[in-house]
């Protein structure tokens, strides 16, 4: 596939909207810093997904992450274990796609050459790997704290929490990047756009977005059943 010609408009726009994101995150790290959370994980769960959700993360924890737990809409304590599964998704792929834009050849380790001849496939396998991995150590020092458990029995309860969550959460990830991949970009800017593009990086936004819809219903299913703590 042919590189993108991204006009300078667009490149501008993208970086902008790239800024608010880093502006936000900055901001709900101020504001762990000046009122912490009582789940000590949250410290990084908010400043990561204002990367991507923006002025409206912001508007939702102001909202909703001050409330006492007993007054908390059940749908706003979802929304909060959807986002605890997208601080991990979100600090996995800012590592995994950067890492294979500069160093492709890391992609080998994960199928590209062999399983995979499309390098995006291989990315996503990348992402998914090390999302699954951060996910369950997010996921353990939610659970593990709040049960006692033991670090066996910690991990084993994260890892039933995380699978789910991850994986409903990259179905629409991956869904809109595949689409922007395959579709949008060729269609708008005449090729490929990778991580060394704001433009990427703006489509990832949006597909983290996606992300949370998808994942949304299976977090309500999972801290309804009790294999999820909720936030």
């Amino acid at each position: 596939m042919n590189s993108a010609t991204i006009p300078q408009g667009v490149h501008i726009a993208a970086i902008a909207l790239l800024m608010l994101g880093v502006l936000c995150a900055a901001y709900m790290a101020w504001q762990m810093k000046r009122t912490p959370p009582k789940m000590a994980v949250m410290r990084f769960v908010w400043p990561l997904c204002a990367l991507f959700a923006g002025p409206l993360l912001i508007w939702f924890y102001h909202r909703y992450a001050g409330m006492d737990s007993g007054k908390t809409p059940y749908a706003a304590k979802v929304a909060k274990g959807t986002l605890h599964c997208g601080a991990g998704c979100s600090l996995a792929d800012l590592i995994c796609e950067n890492v294979a834009h500069i160093a492709p050849g890391v992609l080998a380790f994960f199928g590209m050459g062999t399983i995979f001849e499309t390098e995006i496939f291989a990315q996503w396998t990348m992402d998914y790997v090390f999302a699954l991995l951060i996910g369950i150590v997010f996921q353990y020092f939610a659970i593990a704290p709040m049960r006692d458990l033991s670090v066996g029995e910690g991990i084993v309860a994260a890892t039933k929490a995380d699978v789910l969550s991850l994986t409903s959460w990259q179905v629409g990830m991956y869904g809109f990047m595949g689409l922007a991949h395959f579709l949008l970009f060729p269609a708008l800017f005449g090729g490929k756009v990778n991580a060394g593009s704001p433009v990427f990086w703006v489509a990832m936004q949006i597909a983290m977005l996606a992300g949370f819809a998808t994942a949304y219903f299976p977090n309500w299913w999972l801290i309804r059943s009790g294999l999820k703590e909720e936030m």
